[in-house]
């Protein structure tokens, strides 16, 4: 039979071995995990060799198939990324009209539609939020709330679509039928 006192000391040494093999692998695992977030940080002295800022405005951090250009919706049809309130003239079943993205914000858009007599306002807040608006021959509907995929084409009808961003860009859509 073995000794008690030698059994004692050779289990507790196999669990000292066990716990300090098990601690070593848990340090290595975390420290390949915190090498990539280490390199993904910018450190301090790149910070402080970053360009001044420019007088112009900030280029969209979203990406739009007629990029920023308001001239791209003209013809009734684009999707474009804007970062500040802008106005473009459009063409309506009912004529030419007036739209204004009055407010472009983090989460936050809002738009106005004049064509002669006639005005169609809205506005969305909160993450995800959009408004469409359908303008047919004789009158127009809109609604806001959460922004959704491009809208379809509707015959006979100009469909805008406005989707506010996280990152304070708004996307608007254009689509004629």
């Amino acid at each position: 039979m073995s000794d008690p006192t030698t059994v004692g000391r050779t289990r507790r040494a196999a669990g000292r071995v066990l716990l300090a093999t098990v601690t070593a692998l848990a340090a290595a695992g975390c420290g390949d995990s915190d090498e990539g977030t280490d390199t993904a940080k910018p450190s301090a002295s790149h910070a402080s060799h970053s360009p001044s800022p420019t007088t112009s405005s900030p280029s969209p951090a979203v990406t739009a198939a007629d990029g920023s250009n308001p001239a791209a919706c003209t013809d009734g049809n684009c999707e474009i990324a804007v970062t500040e309130p802008v106005t473009i003239r459009i063409k309506l079943p009912d004529g030419p009209a007036k739209l204004s993205l009055t407010k472009v914000g983090k989460n936050a858009v809002d738009y106005k539609v004049t064509s002669g007599n006639s005005k169609t306002s809205g506005g969305a807040s909160g993450d995800g939020s959009g408004c469409v608006a359908v303008f047919r021959s004789g009158g127009s509907s809109s609604s806001c709330g959460m922004g959704g995929p491009p809208p379809d084409k509707v015959d006979g009808a100009v469909v805008l679509q406005v989707v506010a961003g996280a990152d304070g860009t708004a996307i608007l859509r254009l689509i004629s039928g």
